[in-house]
């Protein structure tokens, strides 16, 4: 067994990790501007081009935990145990089912292993602990809709492990302060209070980045989704435990009655695929090749509601949606080679308005290139639209079980150095976030918004000659601060989902999340 100490956890040093990678990242181009000086102020017309970096499943103390100025891991006796399903105090965490690392991992580390740790925050890369590198990929953690409610706990965060599949790891965190893009934050602005904009998991919250809305599958008792559609506590928020489910997380992960993509309402929560290729789903036999199999449960029917797309080419403001491998994908006709691309990362390719043979198809939804090649070269030359969204490839993009930390942070830290050397930079805003939290404990309560969110807090850093530099910003946000911001540069109708957030908000008596002008110096 390994014994390990809580005080040394939260107190290590931090590796050095690929620094001079970080140093060539965050080394700011000499013949710029630094606008340094939180005196100088700006029209926001100024930024002429938004680029939004979509990371995979992180939370907030997972990774800037130790951040300085930034409400990170609290000191021990301030963190409340980890409680069991029936709500007593867990005496000691659960082992990692199935182990922290694959064995095709080395080292690996298995389950047995990972048994009796203390029932805190422990440091992943701890080299007196586990001591799994940053470079190593650990295993996948359930990140679904209503797990990650369980888990929140209404805002005690203290059933991350009883509603994990992965026990322990869901208490896991990194150490790692010269990560590139740890670099990045010291320099620019890091907001600490960013929350997921929806619960659960990638295909909801890539859906909420882009219309702030859920998606719907219409009639879904009667269509062939309906095995899908989960079985849920009259609280709305818990799905119902199978009579077989353990009756403690020590005994192993939970299991439910029926986990499932669709809520009892038919609102589509969890991954389905898209109705368009690529997806997952192939088309159907003698079907339209561009589409996939209306008859699998798992094919979402086009969604119709409108999307921070719609909005800005009905304002004349170009945009895309950059899906790294995108290309790659449509030209293998589901050959394998799926640790390059991940089909519902793609929001946009869910939704009728750019449906394949559609002229918006062809303008907005762009290939990023295989490691983001065709994206870093419309940047070096100054061909990015003035809305920009990129989404790496699954190897790249920091999702845990598909890759490690440091090759997506690497690959994003080479994104903005590229950025910040191109053309465009002078009037360039950068945001770099998660999509969601990817099943990881984060002590901050979220505050209570509406029936959708937000969830767990996630980093957020915003790049730009116009942020304040070195700066932690506590404004609260969540994902859809992103259409905020989009919203009020380019004067665009406030969506729908936007607006009932807002007053969820307010009848919750908190503030509705901000636009990200906080963390720029710009005439508010």
């Amino acid at each position: 067994m390994r014994h390990l100490d809580l005080r040394f956890w939260l107190a290590a040093g931090l590796g050095a990790v690929l620094l001079v990678t970080a140093q060539c990242a965050s080394a700011p181009p000499a013949a710029l501007p630094a606008r340094t000086d939180a005196s100088v102020l700006h029209d926001l017309s100024d930024i002429r081009t938004v680029v939004v970096l979509y990371m995979e499943n992180r939370s907030f103390d997972m990774l800037y935990g130790s951040f300085p100025g930034a409400e990170g891991i609290p000191p021990a006796d301030r963190i409340l145990p980890q409680v069991d399903r029936d709500g007593s105090v867990l005496r000691e965490l659960p082992p990692v089912w199935n182990g922290l690392t694959s064995r095709s991992i080395e080292p690996a580390i298995a389950e047995a292993e990972t048994a009796h740790l203390a029932n805190a925050p422990f440091t992943i890369d701890d080299p007196d602990g586990f001591n799994a590198a940053l470079s190593v990929p650990t295993r996948d953690l359930v990140h679904r809709f209503y797990q990650n409610q369980m888990q929140i706990n209404s805002g005690r965060n203290d059933r991350f492990a009883a509603y994990s599949d992965a026990g322990a790891l869901a208490m896991g965190h990194y150490d790692g302060s010269n990560l590139p893009m740890r670099a990045l934050a010291r320099e620019f602005t890091l907001a600490d209070h960013f929350f997921m904009g929806a619960f659960g998991g990638s295909f909801l919250n890539h859906i909420y980045l882009i219309c702030a809305c859920v998606p719907y599958y219409p009639n879904a008792d009667t269509n062939p989704a309906s095995p899908s559609i989960a079985v849920v506590d009259p609280d709305g928020v818990s799905l119902t435990l199978a009579p077989t489910s353990p009756a403690s997380a020590l005994d192993g992960p939970p299991k439910y009655v029926r986990d499932g993509n669709l809520t009892p309402d038919f609102y589509a929560v969890n991954t389905m695929e898209p109705p368009y290729q690529p997806s997952r789903n192939a088309p159907a036999p003698d079907g339209d090749p561009a589409f996939a199999d209306p008859s699998k449960p798992t094919t979402l029917p086009p969604q119709t509601a409108r999307t921070i797309g719609d909005l800005l080419s009905e304002k004349g403001v170009s945009w895309a949606w950059y899906g790294g491998a995108w290309q790659a994908t449509l030209d293998r006709h589901h050959e394998p080679l799926e640790v390059e691309f991940t089909y519902h990362h793609q929001p946009f390719n869910y939704f009728s308005s750019l449906a394949p043979g559609t002229a918006a198809r062809d303008e907005h939804l762009r290939d990023g290139g295989v490691a983001g090649q065709k994206f870093l070269e419309d940047i070096d030359a100054g061909r990015l639209p003035q809305v920009a969204f990129y989404k790496p490839q699954s190897s790249l993009n920091e999702h845990p079980g598909n890759t490690d930390v440091l090759s997506g942070d690497t690959h994003a830290a080479e994104i903005i150095d590229h950025l910040r050397r191109g053309p465009q930079w002078e009037h360039m805003l950068i945001v770099v976030t998660y999509d969601e939290n990817g099943g990881e404990w984060d002590h901050v309560a979220p505050p209570k918004g509406d029936r959708w969110g937000p969830g767990t807090r996630i980093p957020a850093i915003i790049i730009s000659p116009y942020a304040r530099r070195g700066h932690v910003d506590h404004t609260i946000y969540d994902t859809a601060s992103i259409l905020r911001f989009l919203t009020r540069r380019f004067d665009l109708p406030t969506l729908p989902g936007i607006a009932m957030r807002d007053d969820a908000f307010l009848a919750n008596g908190h503030v509705p999340p901000g636009d990200l002008t906080a963390a720029l110096n710009m005439a508010r």
